[in-house]
């Protein structure tokens, strides 16, 4: 039984075509909801391609500041003035808020004054970040913020059971699971270049070791590092080369590191697949993400993955089976696990196959209708969460409503 449209506000501080996992699921489930006749309205920061009359009634530009360490992204302004005025004159049937910057705590106390149901999603673990950053005094004021924050919502969605146990543990409420899926056909074993990998350097029998990703502090590329002199160490007879795709703050560091590896920066689109198809085994080191999409979009491309047991891969990874994992933050098993995948030509051809099957499973139509779910059932909530009190930490800006 289909369930009625609804007209949905949708509040990011990040969307496409910026590069990162929130813009990424974030335009998979508003194509999705559009598609399924549901009315969308975007509220966002202005990007460099925006013209400047871009607003109509289902898209509210608004300003940004910049985001310190994170070129290129952005923190939008608040806006609770001009979120008050659009939506008295037509208030969304229930509102979304993706980040929980001045632009996302101005939607939710806009939303709050005009009785809207908020859904709020957890997509980046910001409280982890500052630690990296060398602001660790931060840390549990930007977790008392984020626990206010989406405590004042009907429900908060995250995307792993992992992350649900440790917010849960650290007093989050009405947390709700909505995983991430996968464009298997976009990534896919058959855009396999042998091309581009002799571009490479590589050979079909030599092993392309693969990394996509921001180059940040919080990725725990240190790790990549000594995991890949590892591989060179421990393969003998073996010709293997570190493609790095993506781009961030440590990448002059990364390469004076790495001389050999290649840095390919940000790809798009099918030539990001390409790139992926065109790959052997993909490292992914991060300990700070609160899924990964690239995590499935290197098995969909038929990789040998090697990750961490949390997140996507605590979800989508079984050990040795479609890939392989290591437990807690024990960098020897996450080395052992990388080594193993070349032990055995066997072994890296089985795994790869059978990482390709369980991705191709993983498709977005089936996330887009638990979302959905999701929204119904907000409205159909009586509660109104929170007690109105200002958050713990207050960001949002008196300027630009």
């Amino acid at each position: 039984m289909s369930t009625p449209p609804l007209f949905i506000a949708l509040v990011s501080e990040t969307y496409s075509p910026e590069i990162n996992g929130v813009a990424n699921t974030l335009g998979h489930l508003v194509s999705g909801l559009r598609a399924r006749g549901h009315r969308l309205q975007l509220i966002r920061p202005r990007q460099n391609h925006d013209t400047p009359a871009a607003n109509d009634d289902d898209l509210l530009l608004t300003r940004g500041w910049p985001l310190p360490g994170y070129p290129g992204l952005q923190w939008g302004q608040s806006a609770r003035h001009k979120l008050l005025r659009l939506w008295r004159r037509q208030p969304p049937d229930v509102l979304y808020i993706a980040t929980e910057g001045p632009l996302g705590l101005s939607a939710l106390r806009a939303a709050r004054r005009l009785r809207i149901p908020v859904i709020s999603g957890f997509h980046t673990n910001f409280q982890q970040y500052t630690g990296h950053y060398g602001i660790t005094l931060l840390t549990r004021l930007l977790t008392n913020y984020l626990r206010w924050f989406h405590n004042a919502s009907r429900m908060t969605l995250v995307p792993s059971l992992s992350q649900r146990c440790e917010l849960q543990r650290r007093g989050f409420e009405r947390l709700e699971l909505l995983a991430r899926g996968v464009d298997a056909q976009l990534f896919n074993p058959a855009r396999r270049s042998d091309e581009l990998r002799r571009s490479w350097g590589l050979a079909e029998q030599d092993i392309a070791v693969l990394h996509v990703g921001r180059l940040a502090a919080e990725k725990n590329l240190d790790l990549l590092v000594s995991t890949f002199r590892a591989l060179q160490r421990q393969s003998a007879g073996l010709h293997l080369r570190l493609v790095i795709v993506g781009d961030g703050p440590l990448r002059e560091s990364l390469q004076k590191q790495l001389p050999d590896a290649l840095f390919c920066g940000i790809q798009r689109g099918e030539t990001l697949a390409q790139h992926y198809a065109s790959g052997d085994i993909f490292l992914f080191p991060s300990l700070s993400e609160t899924f990964g999409n690239v995590l499935l979009e290197a098995m969909a491309s038929g990789l040998g993955v090697v990750a961490f047991d949390q997140a996507a891969a605590a979800q989508h990874v079984e050990d040795g089976h479609n890939g392989m994992l290591a437990s807690g933050d024990d960098q020897r098993t996450f080395i052992e696990a990388a080594v193993w995948l070349t032990e055995s030509s066997e072994n890296l051809r089985r795994v790869r196959l059978n990482a390709r099957q369980h991705a191709a499973r993983q498709n977005w139509s089936s996330i887009v209708e638990q979302f959905e779910q999701h929204l119904h059932a907000a409205l159909q909530s009586n509660a109104v969460p929170g007690n109105g009190r200002n958050p713990p930490l207050v960001i949002e800006s008196k300027r630009a409503h």
